[in-house]
């Protein structure tokens, strides 16, 4: 990440001032990330050239064909998994619930799955309402509330020979921890389980890889690594052929088609697409490969650049946050472990609820986020819910030093004020 002000140049949004007239600090990046130039132009070029639906016995709709199957292949590059593996919807909490629910058809009493308290709700409600259709247990792992990681005591006793799936996510959206995913899968399958990660938050900074961590499951939204609203299931082409999905009959019966329900939004994988590219271009790794090639390859490369670049800032906000009277950050704050964590901060500070936080900070040309982020689990335990929750600051890639400077000292001036 040499030249940080040529990167942020392609993302239009990062121009913009915020109420203050100074420049907007896009602090909010775990809700969403903003797009470069090329995903816009994208979507709009699909949508100048025109649409259709699939399958059709016209060039229109046979361009639509073609640029489903590049996003997937696309999606198979960001993912670690194979092309057939990829299964496109409206988000990845519909997706979830989707698959759920035909999971549940395989379940009976005496079957027991496994969620944790770290987790968004969207990877934890589809798998306890599926538990629940079924008759089936749920198992709960607890966290560690000094350093709001996963007890892995507790996930290890929650295992059994009754566990049939087990949920966890690969990086808190509310306080940015990275759970040893390849030991809890590891596990998991020893127990005899299936493993259903959310890579939703963590697709944002660290690269995803079905197959390399041998999972099963795989959640991400491209909204959250620089594309448009749309949502990601890479699943094991066994599960995607074995369970049946609840589908119209004229619908595709073949696996990854029978779980896209109705007609997707074809202009959004053209930025689907232009989103995998722009990463793909961010990668220094190239091995002979043209600008604009998406090879899984390039893709690591740029992931690679970007851990590099985020862990700056990650000990810059930690080493900063810790000088600021009043202000607690829930999660590691140990400069000397940002390997454990993404720059997802969720703060609170002392005399301030975090709903006038926010919005004091907003008013300062700094956005952020409040309240549970849908962690509802995890801030139930922390004690947080009754009180507002906390201030969610989260930056990514294309944030400077200089942006984390300034919401530390907007966050000092508000705590000596």
């Amino acid at each position: 990440m040499s030249d940080i002000s040529e990167l942020r140049s392609h993302f239009p949004a990062l121009a913009q001032a915020g109420p203050d007239g100074r420049p907007a600090v896009w602090a909010d990046c775990p809700g969403g990330s903003q797009v470069p130039d090329t995903v816009i132009e994208a979507m709009t070029g699909r949508l100048r050239r025109g649409v259709s639906n699939t399958h059709g016995a016209f060039s229109v709709s046979h361009e639509i064909d073609q640029l489903i199957a590049e996003a997937r292949r696309a999606s198979a590059a960001l993912t670690g998994a194979d092309p057939g593996e990829i299964v496109f919807g409206q988000n990845a909490t519909s997706l979830l619930f989707s698959l759920s629910r035909a999971f549940a058809r395989t379940l009976g009493p005496g079957d027991e799955i496994v969620v944790t308290r770290l987790d968004h709700d969207a990877n934890i409600r589809p798998w306890v309402m599926a538990a629940e259709d079924a008759g089936a247990t749920v198992r709960w792992v607890d966290i560690r509330t000094d350093d709001v990681t996963l007890d892995l005591d507790s996930f290890d006793a929650a295992l059994s020979e009754k566990t049939r799936l087990v949920a966890v996510t690969l990086a808190s959206n509310a306080v940015g921890t990275m759970p040893p995913a390849a030991e809890l899968v590891r596990r998991a399958h020893e127990a005899g389980a299936l493993v259903a990660l959310d890579g939703v938050h963590l697709a944002q900074h660290r690269a995803l890889d079905l197959h390399g961590l041998d999972a099963d499951i795989l959640a991400c939204s491209p909204y959250k690594f620089f594309g448009p609203h749309l949502g990601i299931l890479a699943v094991r082409r066994r599960l995607l052929e074995e369970w049946s999905p609840y589908k119209v009959r004229p619908a595709d019966d073949v696996a990854p088609g029978r779980w896209e329900t109705g007609t997707q939004n074809h202009e959004a994988f053209a930025g689907l697409v232009a989103a995998v590219t722009y990463l793909a271009d961010v990668g220094t790794s190239h091995g002979g490969a043209p600008a604009g090639a998406i090879t899984r390859e390039r893709v690591l490369s740029a992931y690679q650049a970007f851990t590099a670049h985020e862990n700056d800032l990650t000990r810059r906000f930690l080493e900063g946050a810790a000088e600021i009277p009043g202000l607690r950050l829930h999660g590691i704050a140990d400069p000397a472990r940002v390997d454990e964590r993404t720059p997802t901060f969720s703060v609170t500070l002392e005399g301030h609820h975090p709903l006038v936080l926010s919005e004091e900070l907003g008013r300062r040309g700094i956005y952020t986020w409040e309240g549970h982020y849908y962690a509802i689990e995890l801030f139930d335990r922390l004690g947080l819910d009754q009180g507002g929750g906390a201030v969610r600051i989260g930056f990514c890639h294309y944030h400077s030093a200089q942006e984390v400077d300034r919401v530390l000292s907007e966050l000092g001036s508000l705590a000596r004020a």
